[in-house]
């Protein structure tokens, strides 16, 4: 798994290539926790180029979102894929998260949102 981050006005994008998986997801998680601490709580992130999700990266996608849940954040997943996708419908990630078809118009729902909450 590769892991970037890219600053946007307002977010952070995060693009993940390859597997989230078993052996990628304590990175996965180590990362974002850095991130989250060091004061960001705004994400896109782009699996356009994700090949696999496992359970484990279901997992710690679940972890990103509660760690954003006590810092008044919010994460816009773009780009997701008809194979990591599947996985979301069947898991139930579809309903959960907020899924947009490109990171610009994942930017502009997370702007949107910032705006009607204040």
């Amino acid at each position: 798994m590769e892991f970037k981050t890219t600053n946007a006005d307002h977010a952070i994008i995060i693009t993940v290539t390859g597997r989230l998986d078993t052996v990628t997801a304590p990175e996965y998680e180590k990362q974002i926790r850095a991130l989250i601490d060091s004061g960001n709580n705004c994400f896109v992130v782009d699996f356009e180029q994700l090949d696999y999700i496992s359970s484990a990266g279901l997992r710690v996608l679940l972890v990103m979102a509660k760690l954003l849940k006590t810092k008044a954040g919010q994460v816009c997943f773009a780009n997701v894929n008809s194979t990591v996708y599947s996985v979301f419908e069947m898991s139930g990630f579809s309903a959960l998260f907020k899924i947009e078809n490109s990171v610009t118009e994942a930017l502009a729902a997370l702007e949107n949102n910032l705006n009607l909450n204040g």
